[in-house]
């Protein structure tokens, strides 16, 4: 392969891991996956992509992986996975590592890099990876590309060790991406470009949770338009107010980006949908712990995360108890019967 210098790994093959791992891997780097519930379908059939800028893309013969244990160690590993899983994925990331490997953390909030930090070895070099993506998994191994895909790297931490500078890894970082004609740039302050995503971050994923709304129909309602930009002026006063100042302008000029792209449904809403955990901590915990340290306050961005909180709840203990309905649903005799009605009544509600 032209470009197999670096072994790149992929920890979760979902949306943006499938994405970001479907384009190093057809420019012709050493690309392996290691997934969950994708591997006997990607394993058999490959990864497909049906994107409004590349086209339909298929990728065959994926070097899948169903166990860390089978996977070569890797000098560069994205972490694609979501942040309420990351104390449970930081010894595959350990195993899965090459000595001194540059762990990128493709998501999204405030302070994920430094809750994750303690739990990997001091060995491993840690960068946060923006991801301005609009990007979908619609099945196993299917992903759907809305548009854009530029990403922004940051470096964390790491060892010092003495020829490489965080820079020279950034750069580094970023001639992958672009190697694979995906636009990337590396900034100086990660936590600066941490709160400047969640501008857009904190108002459009739970806000579609919330009105059960894509961002057409966000930005379709002057109600809605006027809620999605008051919440974005106080995310962009509670950055500056932490020390980390954004420009007012960055609000108006995120929802003109939203309004010229197709309709969309951010990572979160799918969470709800699916009845996952949906990323609360590091969407609006952190944010607003670190803006309240400060004195200052962000009011409906703390009205929404009460909101969002309570349907979080709600989402997932109906999940639970669906599930604990359909497995109680075998159990034999009459009393079953009715288990099994039951069950069949939540299902279809779910559906």
């Amino acid at each position: 392969m032209a470009n197999s210098d670096n072994r790149i790994g992929i920890i979760g093959g979902g949306a943006i891991g499938g994405f970001y791992g479907m384009m190093l891997a057809r420019a012709g780097f050493d690309v392996h996956f290691l997934l969950r519930s994708e591997y006997p379908t990607v394993a058999a059939k490959g990864f497909l992509m049906h994107s409004n800028v590349y086209g339909n893309v298929r990728l065959d013969n994926v070097q899948a992986y169903a166990d860390v244990r089978d996977m070569p160690p890797c000098d560069w590993l994205l972490l694609g996975t979501k942040a309420t899983g990351n104390a449970d994925i930081a010894p595959v990331i350990a195993r899965a590592a090459a000595p001194a490997a540059k762990v990128l953390v493709l998501q999204n909030g405030l302070d994920v890099e430094a809750q994750l930090r303690p739990l990997l070895p001091a060995s491993l070099h840690l960068l946060g990876c923006l991801c301005y993506v609009a990007v979908m998994r619609k099945a196993p191994g299917v992903i759907e590309h809305v548009a854009l895909g530029d990403v922004h790297l940051g470096y964390h931490s790491g060892p010092a060790d003495g020829g490489t500078t965080p820079q020279s890894i950034l750069e580094a970082g970023a001639a992958l991406f672009q190697a694979a004609g995906i636009k990337a740039k590396a900034v100086p302050d990660l936590t600066q470009a941490r709160w400047h995503k969640l501008v857009y971050n904190v108002a459009y994923n739970g806000l579609t949770v919330l009105l059960d709304a894509g961002t057409h129909a966000l930005k379709n309602n002057a109600h809605s338009q006027s809620l999605v930009r008051d919440i974005m002026l106080e995310v962009v006063a509670g950055a500056t107010r932490s020390g980390y100042p954004l420009r007012v302008e960055i609000a108006d000029e995120i929802i003109a980006l939203a309004e010229n792209m197709p309709d969309y449904l951010p990572s979160m809403y799918l969470d709800y949908r699916e009845h996952r955990p949906m990323e609360l901590s590091a969407i609006y915990e952190a944010p607003l712990a670190a803006v309240k340290a400060t004195g200052f306050s962000m009011p409906k961005v703390e009205a929404l995360h009460q909101a969002l909180r309570f349907i979080d709840a709600r989402n997932t203990r109906d999940a639970h108890d669906t599930h604990q309905a359909r497995t109680t649903a075998h159990a034999p005799g009459a009393l079953a019967a009715g288990m099994r009605a039951d069950a069949r009544a939540a299902a279809g509600h779910d559906l």
